[in-house]
């Protein structure tokens, strides 16, 4: 029966969004400038709050400068906030169908609060349906259960915005980071538009997921385990004759069963008779060095199936693989890793910003909640989102570009304590006017103490405190959104960029090799150049090739070609830039190899295995020799060696040898300048002495003479000096 079910049974009340005009266009419900939908859904909030539609809309204060389309949306969600105040105080709101109703009316009213609105989604939802064509589908009977509900449903459809505008208000049901996800999750097959069949449907499972919650938290099918404090078990799986879960440490292998909680992971080995083992503990809530992946595993650590999760830790001495049996795929697998990654982030989360007490209870409640609602969508829908589309929400800020500012914004509003809406037990019961603004806290965690899942102490008991109306913000947007859409943003380039990554990747290694060779072709011609011209096929060639690179070494060039080449890349990039305009690149075109037969790609293989152990022989060969002459093992290879080594040297240092020389020449100048012109002045100081005393004996000139000659023999040594010290220098490089 299922969602027939539902269609014939599900409750119509007033305005229930399936365009009962008259009725709702009565005047006792008219409120200018509201459309009918949004008067009926307003009158309904005041009759749940216990206040006069006057008294609840003279409390609302609006904008100024608001236009009547944003101020009928304001009033709109005011009412809304208020009524939804006070109905997720019951313990059952999720499985009455009176509730899943007004909660769909509310986003109905939201999205055509005023009457041109509403006009224009009526006459566009009415297109909408004469527009299908019967041949798209062939026949009724070939349409699935839920399509062919949908079809017979008469309602109105809700947009994304709606429903992200009004469903956060209940933590239950939504998240304000990943409640668009959520939105594309239940509108997979419905065109982007939320049904109310599948609203019905979806909050019925996730009310069937909560019970279960209960149950094995501190119901008969709770296991043994020592629970702190404000730890709630999440999932479990694994039964000890039907569907075990297998736990692989090395080579050996144990069934048992597994328990997800916010702060652990229980493993309980089953034993002989089939019960339970004293369970090992996986502690998650400490910084351990934690590593959570996917992978393939089997018998005696072989790695046959990809049905595992691996966990790592520094507290273990080797991985632990935990492999979920499924006949086909993996899903189950991918389901235990995101919900296990999932309180990995939050802790992470918590130990980042220091949260204690409440702020930790609130932490680990969305992510409680957020799996909940995982495994809605998987059990109810049979979809599994993830990366960018996953409907948890440490994992999707852990995913997305910027995903830490979406973490800083969620803190800030935990701690944010600035003024929302109020509504007090006694001014409801009273019917009083004391409708005020607070702002909401703690939220996740005051609907897992509502429903029986989370117990606080008594000083941290949110029931004591006066809380409101949810992470909500009437007429505007929050923090925590904004910083969500900057995110989504940038997702978005990502997301395309992968995608075209995805485009290119081709399979076969041999139009994988096509496709290399092409791209290196220019590098593979310059090599094949340089080749030609090392093996001499053409002398005069490699004679210019030579005598340039010597050129260009010995004038010191060697060091520009690398800028020079930097510069030149940078010139042809914005030349191509300036004369692209903006056009798309031509295909890049590479002609494939023709597909090889298994038998061929095997010889191929075994072909390519043999080339690349010669290769590595060859390589072992080189670095035996090398090491060898290191170590002088043959002399007579050492002395040919040497001289090599000098050759080369004295090849590479021209350049350097010609700076020296100048230096050193221009110092020998220098002092051969000097020496001159000393013994110039020793001379002409001796003709005077000669001219002042003709009869001086020779003893004084040939005193001067043996000065002359000892500064020559001086100038001359520190020439031999000088050239002897460079010609050392040269043979030490």
């Amino acid at each position: 029966m299922g969602l027939l079910e539902d269609l014939l049974l599900a409750p119509r009340v007033d305005g229930g969004g399936g365009g009962d005009g008259e009725a709702m266009a009565a005047p006792d419900y008219a409120i200018p400038p509201l459309s009918p939908t949004a008067a009926s859904v307003v009158h309904r909030c005041a009759r749940i709050a216990g206040v006069e539609v006057e008294q609840l809309l003279r409390r609302f204060e609006p904008e100024k400068g608001d236009q009547p389309l944003a101020y009928a949306r304001s009033v709109v969600e005011y009412c809304s906030y208020i009524a939804l105040r006070v109905e997720t105080k019951r313990h059952d709101y999720l499985s009455d169908s009176e509730f899943h109703s007004l909660t769909y009316d509310m986003m109905i009213a939201w999205e055509a609060p005023d009457d041109e609105t509403d006009a224009a989604l009526q006459k566009m939802s009415f297109s909408f349906v004469d527009g299908k064509d019967d041949d798209d589908c062939g026949s009724m009977f070939c349409l699935s259960p839920t399509q062919m509900a949908i079809q017979v449903d008469g309602r109105r459809t809700v947009s994304p915005e709606a429903f992200a505008k009004i469903i956060p208000a209940c933590p239950a049901m939504a998240h304000a980071i990943t409640v668009r996800n959520l939105f594309d999750a239940l509108t997979n097959s419905t065109g982007g538009r939320l049904h109310f069949l599948i609203y019905h449907k979806y909050l019925k499972c996730l009310d069937k997921v909560l019970r279960f919650a209960k149950r094995i938290s501190g119901g008969h099918k709770a296991p043994a385990l020592q629970l702190s404090d404000g730890e709630v078990i999440l999932d479990i799986y694994g039964a000890a004759t039907t569907k075990p879960i297998l736990q692989h440490i090395g080579t050996s292998t144990w069934p048992g069963r597994l328990t997800l909680t916010t702060h652990a992971l229980y493993f309980e080995p089953v034993s002989v008779d089939f019960s339970y083992n004293e369970a090992v503990v996986y502690d998650l809530s400490r910084d351990l060095k934690q590593s959570i992946k996917r992978e393939s595993t089997g018998p005696w650590g072989a790695q046959l199936f990809d049905k595992a999760v691996m966990y790592k830790s520094s507290s273990t001495r080797e991985p632990v693989f935990f492999e979920f049996p499924q006949f086909k795929g993996h899903t189950r697998r991918d389901y235990w890793f995101a919900i296990i990654k999932e309180v990995l982030h939050a802790h992470k989360f918590i130990r980042k910003y220091r949260m204690i007490n409440l702020h930790k209870a609130e932490a680990l409640s969305v992510a409680t909640l957020g799996i909940l609602r995982y495994r809605t969508v998987k059990e109810g829908f049979h979809i599994l989102p993830a990366h960018f589309k996953t409907t948890l929400a440490f994992n999707l800020a852990e995913k997305l570009p910027k995903g830490d500012k979406i973490l800083e914004a969620l803190y800030g509003q935990m701690k944010d304590y600035s003024s929302r809406f109020r509504v007090d037990e006694d001014s409801v019961q009273s019917s009083s006017d004391d409708l005020t603004l607070a702002d909401p806290f703690p939220l996740s965690a005051y609907t897992l103490v509502n429903m029986g899942l989370l117990t606080l102490k008594e000083e941290d008991n949110p029931e004591e405190w006066d809380l409101t109306v949810r992470d909500v913000q009437t007429g505007g947007t929050s923090s925590v959104q904004m910083a969500l859409e900057r995110s989504v943003g940038y997702s978005g380039r990502v997301e395309a960029a992968r995608a075209t990554l995805d485009q290119v990747k081709v399979e076969d290694i041999d139009t994988n090799v096509a496709v290399l060779k092409e791209l290196l072709f220019p590098l593979i011609e310059i090599g094949k150049r340089l080749l030609f011209l090392a093996e001499w096929e053409d002398p005069l060639k490699s004679y210019v090739f030579l005598f340039c690179f010597v050129f260009i070494v010995y004038r010191g060039w060697i060091w520009y070609i690398f800028p020079v080449f930097l510069l030149g890349s940078t010139i042809f990039m914005l030349w191509q830039r300036h004369t692209g305009n903006g056009q798309m690149i031509g295909a890049f075109e590479v002609t494939t190899p023709p597909r090889r037969r298994t038998v061929e790609q095997l010889l191929a293989l075994q072909q390519a295995i043999s080339q690349l152990e010669a290769q590595v022989q060859a390589g072992n060969i080189f670095l035996l020799k090398l090491r060898s002459l290191l170590l002088a093992a043959f002399p007579q290879h050492e002395q040919s060696s040497s001289y090599n080594a000098r050759g080369i040297c004295d090849i590479r240092v021209p350049a350097l040898e010609k700076h020296t020389c100048t230096d050193c020449a221009g110092s020998i100048h220098e002092a051969y300048a000097g020496e001159e012109e000393e013994q110039r002045e020793v001379g002409e100081e001796t003709e005077r002495v000669v001219a002042a005393n003709p009869s001086c004996s020779c003893t004084a000139l040939e005193a001067s003479g043996y000065q002359e000659m000892e500064i020559e023999v001086e100038i001359e040594m520190t020439h031999i000096g000088n050239v002897g010290t460079l010609h050392m220098y040269y043979m030490y490089l």
